[in-house]
């Protein structure tokens, strides 16, 4: 089986990728430490730089909120290729922390998480797709968005 980049794999699967989020405090979204790239926290930006908003367990169900997982995703991985100038630096995933904004009933974290890592294996492959994580719940996030998540990236 041939073996596609992850700029490649962004073009086969017709991802379209948000614009890369500004700060929203006083932080970099992005720091580069020898070959790790630490991605702050991100939320779920829209193409049209809009932010999906709501709790998981009342105004949003499961699968609404593990798509707003997978557009997080893709606002971190806009946010490393306007930053490193192409997805195709990445090595792998080393960490994801998944945060979801949630009832206090709701248990079902690393289902909503899996919409960004499945994103990540899709781009970055099964070996280098799949790093440790974590998938925990929250009484909010900032502007009461769905998700955030905050990741490591080894570089080649």
């Amino acid at each position: 089986m041939e073996h596609l980049s992850p700029e490649a794999k962004i073009k086969q699967l017709n991802l379209e990728l948000p614009p890369a989020p500004k700060p929203m405090g006083v932080y970099k979204p992005l720091l580069q430490d020898k070959n790790c790239v630490y991605v702050s926290g991100h939320g779920p930006v829209t193409l049209y730089n809009e932010l999906l908003r709501g709790k998981v367990g009342s105004e949003v169900d499961k699968d609404q909120g593990k798509q707003a997982a997978r557009q997080t995703g893709l606002a971190i991985l806009s946010t490393l290729r306007s930053n490193l100038g192409s997805l195709n630096k990445i090595k792998r995933v080393i960490k994801i922390l998944g945060m979801v904004n949630c009832t206090p009933e709701f248990g079902e974290h690393p289902y909503v998480i899996n919409g960004c890592s499945e994103l990540f294996v899709d781009v970055f492959g099964e070996d280098n797709g799949v790093g440790v994580r974590s998938a925990v719940g929250m009484a909010s996030l900032p502007e009461n968005i769905t998700i955030e998540i905050e990741a490591i990236f080894e570089l080649h």
